[in-house]
């Protein structure tokens, strides 16, 4: 099985469904002579030509709403934010457009539209370009959100929100474009809405997604190794469809659960979540639900603080010791 990066991965699957269907088609700032702000479409405008890789001019309302009026006649554009922050420009095209354009034709005009960049805090570039968007997305019926936490699984949903007829909303984080995994060869892909059980244990489980699965992986083997701690950690891969089940199978196994986001606490995913634990599995708790997220404040450019305003290793084991 190769080893390929994160970034690796994502080209893969964007190669492989630009082979495999002509309709499909990637768009965005720099994707093509620049090989991409963070070089995941290297290579790919010598290998696929203008006509399949295209420079957008840096407006985010203009060239999401071409593209969505392209996925509306067919084509499948797969269109590449700079850094997710920009997506407010272009609001209106996503959720009041993209979201709702099969429900408002009664099932007539799909939009199967593939949004994807980077979306994280971490990487010091400020308040302005730090934003984790994933809980606005979420909140509107219409749109898929994809948070992916590996390789292997960024390249297998990656290929299923390109052959998706609905608009999927696809983030990434900067920080894991280098991490390395197996990943399998031939045409994998994942089904939205089926999380993965990255760690099995029976003290406590982690709800998590994206690079905190990482964080939470370390603090867990930390523990075990320390404590004797039995840690369940659960990678949900996808925001929505959400995998209600698998976490609700979890919690009802070890009882106390607490959950790690890089979202800010107030109106986040988390806080999703944990409403539904209340509401569908209350008399499993035997302690009160926590969460691990970036404390509330616009993004901190001053790297060392900053390393401590996002969730990391020490502020997830903090976590798991409340609990445990």
């Amino acid at each position: 099985m190769p080893v390929l990066t994160y970034r690796e991965a994502i080209r893969a699957a964007l190669s492989e469904e630009i082979e495999r269907d002509p309709n499909v088609v990637i768009m965005g700032e720099e994707v093509a002579q620049f090989n991409g702000a963070y070089k995941v479409t290297e290579g790919m405008l010598e290998k696929y030509g203008p006509k399949r890789i295209v420079d957008t001019p840096i407006s985010e309302a203009g060239f999401i709403g071409m593209g969505i009026g392209a996925s509306m006649l067919g084509i499948r554009p797969v269109m590449e934010l700079m850094f997710w922050s920009f997506y407010s420009v272009a609001f209106d095209q996503i959720v009041n457009n993209a979201a709702n354009v099969r429900y408002m034709s009664g099932g007539q005009i799909a939009c199967p539209i593939v949004i994807r960049g980077p979306a994280n805090g971490g990487t010091n570039v400020g308040a302005t370009h730090s934003h984790t968007v994933e809980n606005i997305l979420a909140h509107h019926p219409g749109l898929k959100v994809v948070v992916p936490s590996n390789a292997a699984d960024a390249k297998a949903l990656m290929k299923t929100a390109i052959r998706d007829n609905d608009p999927v909303m696809f983030l990434e984080n900067t920080i894991l474009y280098g991490e390395k995994g197996e990943v399998p060869e031939g045409d994998i892909t994942l089904p939205f809405g089926r999380a993965a059980i990255a760690r099995t244990g029976k003290d406590l489980t982690i709800v998590t997604y994206g690079r905190c699965v990482l964080h939470s992986l370390a603090a867990a083997e930390t523990l075990r190794a320390s404590k004797g701690f039995d840690i369940e950690i659960i990678d949900l891969r996808t925001i929505r469809p959400l995998d209600v089940d698998t976490i609700l199978r979890s919690v009802a196994k070890t009882h106390r659960l607490l959950i790690v986001e890089e979202q800010r606490p107030y109106c986040s995913i988390g806080s999703h979540i944990a409403a539904i634990v209340q509401e569908e599995a209350f008399d499993e708790l035997d302690a009160p639900i926590l969460r691990v997220g970036t404390i509330d404040a616009p993004s901190i450019y001053s790297p060392p603080v900053e390393k401590q305003q996002i969730p990391n290793v020490d502020r997830v084991i903090a976590g798991i010791l409340r609990l445990l």
